[in-house]
Protein backbone atom coordinates (compact mmCIF):
# COMPACT_ATOMS: atom_id res chain seq x y z
CA UNK A 1 0.00 0.00 0.00
CA UNK A 2 1.04 3.30 -0.87
CA UNK A 3 1.67 5.86 1.45
CA UNK A 4 0.54 9.06 -0.84
CA UNK A 5 -0.08 9.17 -4.58
CA UNK A 6 2.16 9.22 -7.16
CA UNK A 7 2.36 13.05 -8.02
CA UNK A 8 4.93 12.87 -11.82
CA UNK A 9 4.87 16.90 -12.46
CA UNK A 10 6.53 16.91 -8.76
CA UNK A 11 9.13 14.17 -10.18
CA UNK A 12 10.00 16.31 -12.84
CA UNK A 13 10.27 19.31 -11.50
CA UNK A 14 12.38 17.90 -8.76
CA UNK A 15 14.96 16.11 -11.53
CA UNK A 16 14.98 19.93 -13.47
CA UNK A 17 16.09 21.15 -10.15
CA UNK A 18 18.81 18.71 -9.80
CA UNK A 19 20.15 18.72 -13.55
CA UNK A 20 20.37 22.95 -13.14
CA UNK A 21 22.27 22.40 -9.86
CA UNK A 22 24.83 19.88 -11.42
CA UNK A 23 25.31 21.78 -14.70
CA UNK A 24 26.33 25.00 -12.70
CA UNK A 25 28.00 22.89 -10.17
CA UNK A 26 30.07 21.73 -12.66
CA UNK A 27 30.77 25.40 -14.22
CA UNK A 28 31.71 26.10 -10.54
CA UNK A 29 34.17 23.38 -10.23
CA UNK A 30 35.83 24.35 -13.57
CA UNK A 31 34.83 21.25 -15.32
CA UNK A 32 33.21 23.09 -18.22
CA UNK A 33 31.53 26.94 -19.05
CA UNK A 34 27.84 27.05 -18.72
CA UNK A 35 26.21 30.80 -19.72
CA UNK A 36 24.36 32.18 -16.81
CA UNK A 37 20.88 32.42 -19.38
CA UNK A 38 21.14 28.47 -20.05
CA UNK A 39 18.52 28.40 -16.93
CA UNK A 40 15.78 29.99 -18.83
CA UNK A 41 15.47 26.85 -21.08
CA UNK A 42 15.98 24.34 -19.24
CA UNK A 43 13.65 25.59 -16.38
CA UNK A 44 10.87 26.39 -18.63
CA UNK A 45 11.09 23.60 -20.47
CA UNK A 46 11.30 21.33 -17.32
CA UNK A 47 8.43 23.46 -16.06
CA UNK A 48 6.09 22.95 -19.46
CA UNK A 49 7.07 19.07 -19.34
CA UNK A 50 6.05 18.99 -15.60
CA UNK A 51 2.61 21.07 -16.24
CA UNK A 52 1.74 18.40 -19.30
CA UNK A 53 2.67 15.56 -16.55
CA UNK A 54 0.68 16.73 -14.26
CA UNK A 55 -2.58 17.23 -16.83
CA UNK A 56 -2.19 13.89 -18.24
CA UNK A 57 -2.34 12.41 -14.65
CA UNK A 58 -4.95 14.00 -13.38
CA UNK A 59 -7.39 13.14 -16.62
CA UNK A 60 -6.21 9.66 -16.01
CA UNK A 61 -7.15 9.76 -12.09
CA UNK A 62 -11.06 11.48 -12.98
CA UNK A 63 -11.33 8.84 -15.41
CA UNK A 64 -10.80 6.04 -13.48
CA UNK A 65 -12.87 7.30 -10.50
CA UNK A 66 -15.62 8.05 -12.54
CA UNK A 67 -15.39 4.43 -13.78
CA UNK A 68 -15.28 3.14 -10.35
CA UNK A 69 -18.33 5.63 -9.20
CA UNK A 70 -21.18 3.39 -8.65
CA UNK A 71 -23.11 6.32 -9.61
CA UNK A 72 -23.01 7.78 -13.17
CA UNK A 73 -25.94 9.89 -13.98
CA UNK A 74 -24.08 13.38 -13.50
CA UNK A 75 -26.93 14.51 -10.61
CA UNK A 76 -26.28 17.04 -7.47
CA UNK A 77 -25.24 15.06 -4.51
CA UNK A 78 -28.51 16.02 -2.75
CA UNK A 79 -31.66 17.23 -4.96
CA UNK A 80 -33.98 17.56 -2.22
CA UNK A 81 -33.75 20.86 0.29
CA UNK A 82 -32.34 23.87 0.60
CA UNK A 83 -28.60 24.29 -0.66
CA UNK A 84 -28.04 27.88 0.96
CA UNK A 85 -25.31 28.57 2.76
CA UNK A 86 -26.03 30.24 6.22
Amino acid sequence: MLLHEFRPGRLLVGLTALALAAVYAGDAAGSWTTPWYAVFPVLGGGLGVAGIATWVAYRIRRRTARSRSSDSTDAPASSSGSQDIR
